[in-house]
């Protein structure tokens, strides 16, 4: 499902993506195409581009052709989420110890729908963090 989203090629690319968007979410999955985990996330992405589309923007970035930001974001699980707004990373607390991105592929195309609107209420509001719709820490998984 990656073809049907569009793909940064370089650290460049990326940059602009990022500055450029004033009224609307970035959203970037960095990771690589050909990984299982990510083919999931993007199929969930690609799912829900169009009813985001007026709050977020969504690119791929695949992490061994775009290394630059690999040390920056701390990028070595197979997918990684994260959301910007105005040039500045969002976090987004989900209970896991990571605010800083989601770094395991969604199984619900509703429940991504409720984190990039939480996500971007919070944006639109001046919050730096913002708390996840739901908690996925590993408290109540026996």
């Amino acid at each position: 499902m990656s073809y049907l989203l569009p793909h940064l090629h370089n650290g460049w690319a990326v940059d602009q993506a990022i500055l450029s968007e004033q009224d609307k979410l970035v959203i970037i999955r960095f990771g690589h195409d050909w990984d299982p985990q990510c083919m999931q996330m993007d199929e969930i992405l690609a799912g829900t581009a169009r009813k985001l589309q007026n709050m977020a923007s969504i690119y791929l970035v695949d992490i061994s052709e775009v290394p630059d930001f690999n040390k920056m974001y701390e990028l070595y699980d197979p997918v990684t989420v994260m959301f910007f707004f105005r040039n500045k990373h969002m976090m987004i607390d989900l209970g896991t110890g990571n605010n800083n991105k989601i770094n395991w592929p969604l199984t619900d195309k509703q429940e991504f729908i409720d984190i990039v609107e939480t996500v971007f209420k919070g944006a639109r509001k001046g919050r730096g963090l913002v708390i996840s719709p739901k908690d996925y820490s590993t408290k109540y998984k026996y």
